[in-house]
């Protein structure tokens, strides 16, 4: 049995969707359905338990019920923004709810805990450097988010060294693609544009990211399961590297929109440069790379979130997964 968390999310329910089609194994998903996420997400071959995992006791009980064999770690609040406000939420999920899992997976005895993580730990990168992120980059997280993640990373990496939990590391680059939150750059500026809305860029949209589709992420994901590749780390990037304002540019003129759509707003607190992720070790060692051309990639998203911001976020949904019953406290 597999457990994935945060399967009602973006990423975490891409794994899901690419999951139904490459294995038949029982897949067990947790998720507490915060405001970027929905049940809807969650395809029919699962079976959904809601569960907070900042929540001990609970995590601890799904555990011993299912007794997962795998466990992927996909639950975390990922938004800069939110996390300058308030990190509350950041501490409770990305570290506190990672601690959580990482100890009933000690309890009874999982085979791998893959921790899904980002490359905004390694902080950012200078625009024009020749330069590139690699698994041996020291820590250097910018901002509150990127900061709770990091130390999720020690946190695997210490259950490993303390208790010999098995464990995986990917840090992966920005993502785009189907179901992801319109807080997020891509699908702010679909969503907005199809409102004829202006999309506000932070200090006029220069910097730079390595952006790669969710199912290619979740494609390599796999790869290195399949490999049964443990205790280390991997980078999972595209080597596209494009600044936020070509990329708005770029999503305009698919959807036959003015560029007058954006607007420049003041630098956020905190904000990277640039990164660019060095994948590298991922590819000479499994033989993988990303499979999705960039802009055919970014049309189909666009296609797919015209359908999701009429009925998603003006929730027009039905879910057909099967919720587990909770627990009686």
């Amino acid at each position: 049995m597999l457990l994935v968390t945060g399967g009602a999310g973006f990423i975490g329910s891409g794994f899901l969707h690419y999951l139904k089609r490459v294995t038949d194994e029982e897949v067990i998903v947790l998720d507490s359905i915060t405001y970027a996420g929905n049940e809807e997400y969650i395809p029919d071959n699962c079976k959904f338990v809601w569960c907070d995992i900042s929540d001990k006791e609970h995590v601890d009980y799904i555990f011993d019920k299912f007794n997962p064999r795998k466990v992927f770690n996909f639950a975390a609040e990922s938004h800069v923004d939110n996390s300058i406000r308030d990190v509350t939420p950041f501490i409770n999920t990305n570290i506190t709810g990672t601690v959580n899992l990482l100890s009933a997976s000690v309890t009874v005895g999982v085979e791998k805990f893959h921790h899904i993580s980002t490359d905004e730990v390694y902080g950012s990168l200078e625009l024009g450097e020749d330069k590139l992120f690699t698994e041996q980059t020291p820590y250097d997280p910018r901002n509150p988010y990127s900061a709770t993640k990091a130390a999720a990373e020690h946190m695997v990496k210490t259950w490993y060294n303390t208790y010999g939990l098995p464990y995986l590391i990917t840090s992966a680059a920005n993502n785009y693609g189907p179901r992801q939150h319109p807080e997020k750059l891509v699908p702010k500026v679909i969503s907005n544009a199809l409102e004829n809305k202006v999309t506000n860029m932070y200090g006029g949209g220069q910097q730079i990211r390595d952006w790669i589709h969710v199912d290619d992420h979740c494609d390599a994901i796999w790869e290195l399961d399949k490999q049964n590749i443990l205790n280390e780390k991997f980078n999972i990037a595209s080597g596209h590297e494009l600044p936020n304002m070509e990329i708005t540019k770029k999503i305009l003129d698919i959807l036959g929109k003015p560029h007058s759509l954006i607007g420049v707003s003041n630098e956020r607190p905190g904000q990277d440069q640039r990164y660019g992720t060095d994948f590298s070790k991922l590819r000479e060692r499994t033989g993988w790379s990303p499979k999705i051309d960039f802009d055919e990639g970014l049309r189909n998203t666009i296609d797919i979130s015209t359908l999701w911001v009429l009925n998603i976020v003006k929730g027009n949904v039905s879910s057909t997964v099967q919720r587990l019953p909770q627990r009686n406290k």
